[in-house]
């Protein structure tokens, strides 16, 4: 049982959440989140929590921005878009069990205060912005942090925003230099 109130998008999200896991969850109603819905989602986090679990595509990340902007201190849950995707479809409902408790089992928490021990120009010399590779760079560097896959700026406020140490950054970074070096 997770004690966390989960918050997904749609009512196919949280059947796919039920069979991987006993949670209970809150549905969006997609991406044009209500104030409602925000009232419910910041009664969970003050009572029990919250894990914002939503689809690694553009309205996700809408939502996921909205909630964490109006009800700081949640904790994410991020899937790669390979894990939830099936036939051309993205999204939560697509993922298997084993993934969906993957993510569970590597939820981040919003820690927007303070300042980053990554700084942008640690972004440039990782080749996660202003590099020809940078976009399929922040993809496994997103993998490996737990953080999603996002642009350049966001990658950098993902960063801020869930803590990355420059021990976790670094560590990271040398994985995936190792298995490009092999890979060459």
């Amino acid at each position: 049982m997770i004690k966390e109130i989960i918050v997904v998008e749609g009512k196919d999200d949280t059947v796919a959440i039920k069979r991987a896991v006993e949670a209970e969850t809150i549905e969006t109603g997609g991406s044009a989140i209500n104030k409602d819905v925000l009232k419910r989602i910041r009664l969970a986090q003050e009572r029990r929590g919250v894990i914002v679990f939503t689809d690694p595509d553009h309205a996700g990340e809408r939502i996921r921005k909205i909630i964490a902007k109006e009800v700081p201190g949640c904790k994410h849950a991020f899937l790669t878009q390979e894990a939830a995707t099936s036939r051309g479809d993205i999204g939560v409902e697509n993922a298997s069990v084993e993934a969906i408790r993957e993510a569970l089992e590597n939820v981040r928490t919003d820690g927007m205060r303070g300042e980053s021990a990554i700084a942008w120009e640690d972004l440039i010399e990782a080749g996660l912005i202003v590099h020809p590779e940078a976009a399929s760079r922040r993809l496994e560097m997103g993998k490996r942090l737990g953080i999603g896959y996002c642009n350049g700026k966001q990658f950098y406020n993902r960063c801020r925003m869930f803590q990355i140490s420059r021990e976790e950054f670094e560590a990271a970074r040398r994985h995936l230099d190792k298995e490009e070096g092999a890979g060459s």
